[in-house]
């Protein structure tokens, strides 16, 4: 048998990260990261976002999915490749001046409860099947992935009541400032060539109203934009999550980079994601 990597095929997070309400997750992840202030302001003044975005959803979307079903050797790789590039960079406070590193731990903690939150969030809300003990396991499983990007694992939290409570600690810090809304700008409006306009509005706008929606209360108030009733978002995300789960997931999983047909050539097909097998 091959090296199962970090995660291995028993952990929840092998078979969740294989869901496809993930792309929803993470699209909410990203309208949560960007109401810190000080770490949106690390993202925008270090690349062109409104250029770039695709390309950075690319390869965060291969970041996740290379520490999540590729080798160890793979995934301490990318986490190194992630950190060298932290260390090279910086941002400035336009109010105060203040210079400032993008790893800081305070900022990479925010971007990983973030993510980490809106992965658990969307999937349990739109049916994927996870007890509380199950989503405790999640979070702590991602400890790992705190690990790679430079955090120390034990002042990451390591369950939902260790998850709350940080975010009822940082939640004095978060607003929505110029560069969050240049983040909310994008998310409804992507850059996209003028023939597939239509799409846009029709398949795109839909999904991150969606995720939008998805966001805690306090995060529809610093957006100053209302959402529907956590009911009437959870019934739209059970629905989106049934839609996309009767795609067959050979199929979902033939897009690139192909981690998930890679884990399972390596490891067998006893390798495959699946829900059920949560159960056992």
């Amino acid at each position: 048998m091959g090296d199962p990597g970090l995660f291995t095929p028993h952990s929840v997070t092998w078979q969740l990260h294989a869901d496809p309400m993930m792309w929803v997750a993470g699209i909410r992840a990203l309208y949560l990261q960007a109401l810190h202030p000080r770490a949106v302001r690390g993202v925008l003044q270090n690349s062109d976002f409104r250029r770039d975005a695709w390309g950075r959803l690319r390869r965060t979307a291969d970041f996740v999915g290379t520490t999540t079903y590729g080798t160890t050797e793979a995934a301490e790789k990318a986490g190194a490749r992630v950190r060298r590039i932290h260390r090279m960079l910086g941002a400035t406070d336009p109010d105060t001046g203040e210079r400032y590193g993008v790893d800081e731990p305070a900022l990479l903690l925010w971007v990983h409860c973030a993510e980490i939150d809106s992965y658990l969030q969307v999937a349990r809300r739109s049916g994927f099947p996870l007890t509380d003990a199950q989503a405790d396991r999640y979070i702590a499983e991602h400890r790992v992935s705190a690990r790679l990007v430079g955090l120390d694992p034990h002042v990451v939290p390591g369950g939902r009541a260790e998850m709350a409570a940080y975010f009822a600690t940082v939640r004095p810090e978060l607003s929505c400032g110029p560069e969050a809304r240049v983040v909310d700008d994008f998310l409804l409006r992507p850059p996209t060539h003028p023939l597939l306009v239509p799409a846009r509005e029709v398949l795109w706008r839909r999904v991150a109203r969606l995720a939008y929606a998805a966001l805690p209360p306090y995060a529809h108030d610093l957006y100053g934009r209302p959402a529907p009733e956590p009911a009437v978002v959870t019934r739209r995300l059970r629905a989106t999550g049934t839609a996309l789960r009767c795609v067959p997931a050979r199929l979902r999983w033939q897009l690139p980079p192909k981690h998930i047909l890679r884990a399972m050539d390596r490891l067998g097909p006893g390798a495959r994601p699946a829900p059920y097998k949560l159960g056992r």
